[in-house]
């Protein structure tokens, strides 16, 4: 009796093991992912998709854009200044990352740097103690909001300037200043813009990215050519409608307009991660002046759709004025801005919907299901299709309600943490095509030019991709503010 229930016991043990052992097994691996791949600073710089500029300086207070680098520091003086209200200011607006123009063209810089007198110390501001990069920085981090600082290459009043030897070592020594005095920076940024009477002058970019990655090996550097965010192509915050995060690094050069297209666009075939950000002012200038008013609320709106809508990331210019002071008319726009935005895409209608999709990776049990996209996860969690062909998977959501769902928006999202793979998709809804368009990435928003009253059946597919498409998060939302027939 003892050896019968010895061997039942055994037999037992053996089935159990089989079972766990086959239950391992139906434990499914993510797909390879589709090089190049971002690094962890560009995928969070991504997820803000909406960051602030904020242009202010000796132009503020001469009415000009471009400074001549001749202007006295004692006309330097905002003497209601509250690095406190611009943060505020930024926080009505959503947004977490706020970058300031330390140093602009005229080559007047807002801290007391140690190698020039052309600084806030020699004006009557605060009788020359004062620092508005410390202030500014200050202010953010008791609020928990992250900063950046734009330092102009091109400077108008340093004798040194044409002098390539000389000015990239004072470029050096104020970059380093920055970056070893004000804690922790998000990101720097440098454009190549120059005036056409500018001194011949080499920029020694290289020198420069490699000692700010030294001193702040987690900052995104900002230029035309990265390395780690480029410029968009354009001023009006519009990224192309296919825009690709991958580009050729090679193929980039700093200041050279002849490639704006391809800094627009991207390249499917990049072999370097550059994700585009698009530069714009709420203003027309983006120094403040008396006589220009912010841009209208849908103005703002169709920006955000062509920046943040075609995967980039939306920088908005909000310049103080020369009190010092963020004028109340565009702290009141920021606000209708962030809540409008909030409006649109607080609620996913396909929340309440069924999804299914023609394949999945692994199986029903295999953990890639189609339910992914409806997760709050819009980044690690996904939908992978079940075969390793690029074309003809879809992803189809049914509404529940037999009166269908009223939406005029349509949001994707891919798994860009794999690399960015889909080139072409096209949208149905309720059998009619409402929607193509070739790139996805981190987020693309098809605002419909008909909009939808009521619809059923929602089908994604994906008819061209570099690899299996793999897809993170999906919405539908209603837009009361789009009106296409008002040419909005």
């Amino acid at each position: 009796m003892t050896k019968l229930l010895y061997f039942l016991l055994t037999i037992t043990l053996f089935q159990q093991l089989g079972y766990v052992i086959s239950r391992r097994e139906q434990v499914i691996t993510p797909p390879l992912p589709v090089l190049p791949l971002p690094s962890y600073s560009q995928l969070k710089w991504q997820q803000r998709e909406l960051i602030m500029f904020v242009h202010f300086g000796v132009n503020t207070f001469t009415d000009s854009e471009w400074g001549t680098g001749k202007e006295n520091p004692a006309i330097f003086n905002p003497v209601g200044f509250d690095a406190n209200q611009w943060i505020s200011a930024a926080m009505d607006a959503g947004v977490s990352l706020v970058i300031l123009t330390a140093k602009h063209h005229d080559g007047f810089c807002l801290w007391p740097s140690k190698y020039t007198d052309h600084s806030v110390k020699l004006s009557p501001w605060k009788n020359g103690t004062g620092d508005v990069v410390e202030e500014f920085v200050n202010a953010a981090k008791a609020r928990g909001v992250d900063v950046g600082l734009y330092l102009s290459p091109w400077d108008r009043h340093d004798k040194r300037y044409g002098n390539d030897l000389q000015y990239n070592e004072y470029y050096l020594a104020q970059m380093q200043e920055l970056l070893a005095r004000y804690g922790n920076l998000r990101e720097i940024w440098f454009d190549g813009a120059k005036g056409s009477n500018a001194p011949n002058m080499s920029y020694y970019f290289s020198e420069w990215f490699a000692m700010a990655k030294e001193l702040q090996s987690s900052i995104n550097i900002f230029s035309d050519a990265g390395p780690d965010v480029r410029w968009v192509g354009n001023e009006n915050g519009s990224a192309g409608s296919t825009c690709w995060s991958t580009i050729n690094r090679t193929s980039l050069s700093i200041g050279n307009g002849s490639i704006v297209d391809y800094l627009n666009t991207g390249d499917p075939e990049g072999t370097n991660w550059l994700p585009a950000e698009c530069d714009v002012s709420i203003r027309t200038g983006w120094f403040w002046h008396i006589s220009e008013s912010p841009k209208k609320l849908s103005n703002l709106l169709e920006i955000y759709y062509n920046s943040v809508g075609r995967n980039c990331v939306m920088l908005l210019n909000v310049p103080p004025n020369s009190t010092g002071l963020i004028s109340d008319i565009d702290v009141q726009r920021l606000r209708e801005f962030r809540k409008a935005i909030n409006t649109i895409f607080s609620e996913n209608l396909a929340d309440k919907c069924t999804i299914e999709a023609s394949s999945q990776r692994g199986g029903k049990d295999g953990g890639f299901g189609p339910e992914n996209a409806l997760d709050t996860d819009h980044l690690w969690t996904y939908w992978a299709p079940g075969d390793d062909k690029n074309e003809g998977h879809w992803i189809r959501i049914n509404a529940q309600d037999q009166k269908g769902l009223k939406f005029n928006v349509i949001r994707i999202q891919e798994a860009i943490g794999l690399g960015q793979r889909i080139k072409e998709h096209v949208v149905y809804v309720d059998g009619k095509l409402v929607a193509k368009g070739s790139t996805v990435g981190y987020k693309k928003l098809h605002r419909l030019e008909n909009g939808v009253e009521y619809g059923h059946v929602v089908k994604i597919k994906v008819t061209k991709s570099r690899a299996p498409p793999l897809i993170s998060s999906i919405g539908l939302h209603f837009d009361p503010y789009w009106h296409p027939n008002d040419g909005q």
